[in-house]
Order: C-alpha cells, then sequence, then structure tokens
C-alpha cells in the first residue's frame, strides 16, 4: 500500500524538513450515543419520545480518502481504497497506507462509494475485500449497486407493539461527504480516532423519529427521510484525537535563561518521543550534526588512552546500550575498576553522573575517565597533541565549533553533544503503547505488577517498583539505598555530600534497554535479572537510610510468586529498544 497516496494536481502538501519520508495512518472509529459508547443492543433514548431505541446492525462502507496539509492542499488515496466498519463483527479500523511524514490540519472521507467502484461486479473481489459480498454484506443483490449505511434496529417498551427501523443509504447520488478538523503530525505511525454519534444520525440538522411515521429509507428518490439521512450523517463524525509517535519541538533554552551562541555548522535534529518529559539542552552547547559526528568520533576513539588500545567504546558498546557486559570497567593494561560501567542513554534527563553523582555535569563527567589511572590513564594535554596530528581532527574542530584549536573545552563539549544524541524510546513496550505491538498475557501481569503498590493490608501485592523507576523514563528517583550490604570504607552519594542519610545510595539507573546492560548494580554483584527480582522480593538488607519505599514492606518480604518473577522479568525485557541497540532498523 506503498502508493496509494498522490498529490492533487494544482495543490503542495507543504512537509516539515528532515522528517521521514512515509508513515502508516489507519482511523479507529467509536460508536456513541452522544458523550457514551455504543454497543450493539443498548436501549438508548431521544428526546421527545417516550420508548427506547435499541440499534442492532451499523455497517457502511468509507471511500475517498484525503488528509488536508497545513497549507490547504489536499493529499488523496487511491480511488480504489475503501474501507468496511462493521459494529457487530468488531470491525472498525481502517488501515489506510503509507502517506508522506509532514503536518496535517484535516482528514475527508465519504460514507459510500463513486460510481465505479459501485457498479463493480461484486464477483471479482477476493475473500477479505471491503466490497466482498459475504464479507460486508451490504450488496444489494440483483438491484445492484451497495448499501452505502445499513442503520437498523427496534424500538419501544419490550411489548408486543415493539416495531424496527431500517434506514438503507444507497445510489450514487447519495454518497455523503464528511470533513473532520483534526491536526496531526504524521510521522511513523499514526492513529486518528474518530466518534460516529448516532444519536446525531436521528436528531440532528433535522429528526428521524422511529414510531412518528419515518422507519425506513431504501434511498429512493422523492423519499422525505433521505435529504434529513445524509445531512445528519455529514455532521455525525467527530475527531477524537490522533495516536501515534509524535516528537516534541526543538529545545529552548530554559526559562530565564539567554540562548547560547548560534551553531556553527548544521543544526542536529534530535527527536524525542512525546511520551518522554520535555528536556533542555546546554544553551552554550547546541547540537550540530558536525559536533555529534565529531564527539561520536572521539568516543571511538583509542588516541584518548595513555596505550592507545581504550576508548569510551571499549567500556560502553552499542548493542548492550552503551554498558559493556562486564562486572567491573577495564582500564589501561587490564586494570581493573571498582565500578560497573553505566548503560549510556536519556543522558539530557540526568541530575549528576558516576554511580555517587559527583559530577554535576555531563560535561564535567567526559573528561575524568581520560585522566583516571585506572580508566584511561592519559593527561588532556597529550590527547590534545596526538589529536592535533591525527588526520583529519583539527578539521573536524573547525566544522563543529569555527577554527582549528583543540581545546579540552571542546573535547568535551564534542562527546557532550554525541552523547545527548544518544536517546532510546522505542521498546516493544513503547509500540504496545501506541497500538503497535501486543503484550502477551505475562508481559501484561509483569506491567500490572511493576506499578501495583505492595500493601497486604489494603489487598495490594503488587512489585512495587515505579516509586523508582516510573514515568516514561523508567527512572524516577535521583539516588536511593536499595538495601545493598556494603562493603567496608565504599564510596557511596554521602562520600560527595557529607550527609549521612546518604549513606548507601548510589545512582538509580533507568530500566529501559534492562535485558541487555548485566551484570546489575553499582558493583556488579547481580549476574541475571531473576536474581535482582530475588533481592528485592526477599533480600533487601534493613538500615535506617534504607529508601522508605522499600523499608514499608513487610519485614519477610514481597512474598512475590515463581510465577510473579516470571512475569515481572517477561515485562522487563519488553523494555528493550532494537533500534537504540543496532540490532533492527529505524526510519
Amino acid at each position: 500500500m506503498r502508493h496509494l497516496w498522490q498529490l492533487l494536481l494544482l495543490t503542495v502538501v507543504c512537509l516539515s524538513p528532515g522528517t521521514a519520508t512515509a508513515g502508516a495512518l489507519r482511523i479507529e472509529i467509536d460508536h456513541r450515543w452522544g458523550d457514551g459508547r455504543l454497543a450493539l443492543g443498548d436501549p438508548v433514548r431521544l428526546p421527545g419520545l417516550s420508548y427506547p431505541l435499541t440499534v442492532s446492525r451499523c455497517d457502511y462502507l468509507l471511500s475517498g480518502f484525503a488528509v488536508q496539509g497545513v497549507d490547504g492542499g489536499w493529499l488523496e488515496a487511491d480511488p480504489g481504497l475503501v474501507g468496511l466498519i462493521r459494529l457487530g463483527k468488531g470491525i472498525t479500523t481502517i488501515d489506510l497506507g503509507e502517506i508522506p511524514a509532514g503536518d496535517y490540519r484535516a482528514f475527508r472521507f465519504s460514507v459510500g462509494l463513486g460510481e465505479e467502484l459501485n457498479a463493480a461486479d461484486p464477483n471479482r473481489f477476493p475473500p477479505g475485500h471491503a466490497l466482498h459480498p459475504q464479507r460486508c454484506g451490504l450488496h444489494w443483490s440483483w438491484q445492484g449497486g451497495y448499501i452505502f449505511l445499513a442503520l437498523e434496529g427496534r424500538y419501544g417498551d419490550g411489548g408486543r407493539g415493539d416495531a424496527g427501523f431500517a434506514y438503507h443509504l444507497a445510489r450514487d447520488a447519495n454518497r455523503v461527504e464528511v470533513l473532520v478538523e483534526l491536526p496531526f503530525e504524521m510521522r511513523k505511525r499514526v492513529t486518528l480516532n474518530l466518534a460516529f454519534d448516532l444519536r446525531a444520525v436521528f436528531r440532528g440538522a433535522g429528526e428521524i423519529s422511529p414510531g412518528r411515521g419515518r422507519d425506513s429509507t431504501h434511498s429512493r428518490e422523492g423519499d422525505p427521510v433521505l435529504p434529513v439521512l445524509r445531512d445528519n450523517l455529514a455532521g455525525a463524525f467527530r475527531g477524537l484525537g490522533a495516536r501515534g509517535e509524535f516528537f516534541h519541538p526543538a529545545p529552548t533554552a530554559p526559562e530565564g535563561e539567554a540562548e547560547g551562541p548560534a551553531p556553527h555548522g548544521n543544526p542536529f535534529r534530535l527527536r524525542v518521543s512525546q511520551r518522554l518529559p520535555r528536556f533542555a539542552l546546554p544553551p552554550d552547547n547546541p547540537l550540530t550534526e558536525e559536533g555529534v559526528a565529531l564527539g561520536r568520533r572521539l568516543f571511538e576513539e583509542p588516541l584518548l588512552s595513555r596505550d592507545g588500545k581504550i576508548s569510551c567504546a571499549s567500556c560502553h558498546r552499542r548493542e548492550l546500550a552503551f554498558a559493556d557486559g562486564r562486572k567491573f570497567a577495564l582500564g589501561v593494561g587490564g586494570a581493573e575498576g571498582t565500578r560497573n560501567s553505566m548503560a549510556l542513554f536519556n543522558l539530557a534527563w540526568a541530575e549528576g553522573f558516576f554511580w555517587d553523582g559527583h559530577a554535576p555535569s555531563l560535561r564535567q563527567q567526559v573528561l575524568e575517565p581520560i585522566r583516571d589511572p585506572d580508566e584511561m590513564g592519559e593527561s588532556l594535554a597529550r590527547v590534545i597533541g596526538k589529536l592535533i596530528e591525527a588526520e583529519g581532527y583539527p578539521e573536524a574542530f573547525q566544522a563543529a565549533f569555527g577554527g582549528r584549536a583543540v581545546t579540552p573545552d571542546r573535547i568535551a563539549k564534542a562527546l557532550e553533544q554525541f552523547l545527548l544524541s544518544l536517546v532510546s524510546q522505542d521498546s516493544k513496550f513503547d509500540r504496545a503503547m501506541r497500538g503497535e505491538a501486543e503484550l502477551t498475557e505475562g508481559e501484561r501481569r509483569g506491567f500490572q505488577l511493576f506499578v501495583t503498590e505492595n500493601d497486604p493490608a489494603l489487598g495490594l501485592r503488587g512489585a512495587d517498583c515505579f516509586h523508582c523507576h516510573g514515568g516514561g523514563l523508567f527512572v524516577s528517583a535521583a539516588y536511593a539505598n536499595n538495601g545493598l550490604p556494603l562493603a567496608p570504607g565504599e564510596g557511596d552519594r554521602s562520600t560527595v555530600t557529607g550527609d549521612p542519610a546518604d549513606r548507601g545510595k548510589f545512582k538509580v539507573p533507568s530500566l529501559r534497554n534492562i535485558a541487555v546492560t548485566a551484570p546489575y548494580m553499582h558493583d556488579g554483584r547481580f549476574a541475571t535479572l531473576e536474581e535482582v527480582v530475588e533481592h528485592y522480593d526477599s533480600g533487601v538488607r534493613r538500615t535506617p537510610e534504607l529508601d522508605p519505599n522499600l523499608a514499608k514492606h513487610p519485614p519477610g518480604g514481597l512474598g512475590l510468586s515463581a510465577q510473579d518473577k516470571r512475569d515481572l522479568v517477561a515485562f522487563l525485557k519488553t523494555l528493550t529498544d532494537p533500534v537504540f541497540l543496532g540490532v533492527e532498523a529505524g526510519e
């Protein structure tokens, strides 16, 4: 369905620069009676009528799909594209194929078919096609043509005097065009949610009242119900909203803070889902294509180490969400560190860096491993000398910052730009929240455990993970004591703050990509997710500094069952982002 949409002659749809080439569009229709949802058989009432109505059939055909760009131009689907809605069969969505990415402001379609399709031989359509007569049940048999809308039901108080109504819209001239104002941004996949208010069909521009001599129409010329039905139908649809993957606009400087210098180079388009919180980037280091590229090169550059064998990427591998899979990181000469390498992504939201948070900014953090004798073991002066002599680096600094100077500040800014560009936001869980994937029963139950408090007195027996790992980032606490026993003299957050209340606290990591970042905790003590779950279930060590959200749990632990633990791990695995890890192509 890649080629169904085409621009109308003499119109142009305004597309946003730098967007993906196309996205998949679908519509989903909610059937309403006023403000409430309508199911077949529900008794409903019309003002002025003393008896209830029940709708037993609501089937219709849609065609003539088009979207309007922000400049007023219309983009039309192939006229052969037809959608079938059958409320009684649960058929309430229509896939419309791919349309160009961009910004749109309205959606248009017709209830009914064009003359060519309406006159087509129904026996030529394959099974599953919207116009196959057995699938749609709307072909008018020997009379020819299709019923565009079949709205049927009964009215009365349930006694012997009950009667039926049947409104059948058909014939070429009675095709009804519907316009819905519904702004949306087309990116990867979007679902437009529409409401079809059946009450408006009965009580719209004119009145259709079953039981008052207007119980049916078969769309014959001169039928007084027909024009009322057409008029009311045109106004019975409205937009409810759009679902999909939408992105924040380019961030600006924090409120009250002056904008930084104009970027030297081409602005880097950082696409961040609106399902994540708003964010701010350093106003004095705007992201550019050239700056991010230089930062990526420096991240992978072994010249930053004393022996020319270790780079940042040695301990931060993309396929492991920029962790390294080791208990402790290895530095120059094979020296083993004392901390597990942290995963690197979604750093635009981070507050403090390193497990103890001693580096207040990312720009300060990136230079420390270079100078650390157990990591890269090199001086910044020697690094600068090596980069000046290396092929292409002076030119890369020129492109990124203007001027060929290589300085510690520019090295830090380039690395900062690259690291800020690492955004993870497209896991199976994200796709499920957008309606593009389906969680298994175990994964759904694991999610329920994840977001449920553990309070047996109130009958709540969840895993209670969300206090420290809530929200779209799956991290909602900066530092916490999670009940791990510490080695004598081991540094922690209190080493930085000097506050005894911070004893045993370490930086809380995001749970995104958690399935690929083993081993776990600041010292890599747990090899598997199963071990982590066991710790929170029954291994938490109680101290005065223990996080209150853990300290409130029963002394015996959470009491999770074996199935609970399996389901919780299954859910955590849905947070893996294959596009970010480079194992699945993105847009």
